[in-house]
């Protein structure tokens, strides 16, 4: 089935990575910054952007409501697209200070699909922000589907390559007990997978923890070509 199918998944990459502990951040706020500065870009210049907002010591929701977009789009500069995720953490903090008057704990606090629909309606986030957000941010039991899930489970044969975010995320959501700390785990470990194996061109399958998943004949030669 679907749901043994997912729980060795997630058993063969924890037995292989251990605990991921992710999302690596102080504060919720600060999850919500580095969900929106992670867009096309690695890690390690995102850390390097936030670092330069705690330094400044603006690393706040007040702080970065007055900050001038300019001044903020220079301390991000090394997250890319700088000038755009400036304009996309205004709006996110604009929605923040008018929906919840600016109230963090109201806005984490609200149900998971009203905070969803929220987070959606702002200019710049999609449903892989949003559901890091509400995962990573707010704690709430939402699978965040991204490229590497996708490359790994359409590899494998489990999803068609049609299959789109949301079908994705249900796979998971449908299957899996609702723990907050589950999806956050697993997501971690697909990350990590994706990373070291799975990688885009010249995947290492014979090294995977994946390597020879039962059940799914796996044409990676074919599917990679």
């Amino acid at each position: 089935s679907s749901a043994d199918l997912l729980e060795t998944i997630f058993n063969r990459l924890v037995d292989h990575f251990g605990p991921q502990h992710w999302w690596p951040a102080q504060s919720p706020f600060e999850v919500i910054v580095g969900a929106i500065l992670t867009q096309n870009t690695n890690w390690r210049n995102v850390e390097r952007a936030i670092d330069n907002l705690q330094r400044a010591g603006v690393l706040s929701l007040e702080k970065l409501l007055e900050l001038p977009i300019d001044l903020l789009a220079q301390y991000i500069r090394p997250a890319g697209y700088y000038n755009l995720k400036a304009q996309r953490l205004k709006n996110c903090i604009h929605m923040i200070c008018q929906q919840y008057d600016g109230d963090l704990d109201l806005f984490l606090g609200e149900d998971t699909f009203g905070l969803r629909e929220q987070l959606l309606k702002v200019k710049g986030i999609g449903p892989e922000t949003a559901d890091s957000i509400l995962l990573y941010g707010a704690n709430k039991p939402i699978f965040v589907v991204d490229t590497y899930t996708y490359r790994i489970l359409s590899r494998h044969n489990i999803i068609s390559e049609e299959s789109d975010y949301g079908t994705i995320q249900e796979l998971f959501m449908d299957n899996l007990k609702a723990d907050s700390d589950l999806f956050n785990e697993y997501h971690a470990l697909i990350v990590m997978t994706g990373k070291e194996f799975c990688k885009k061109t010249k995947p290492l399958c014979e090294k995977c923890p994946l390597n020879g998943l039962q059940g799914y004949g796996v044409e990676i030669e074919n599917r990679v070509g």
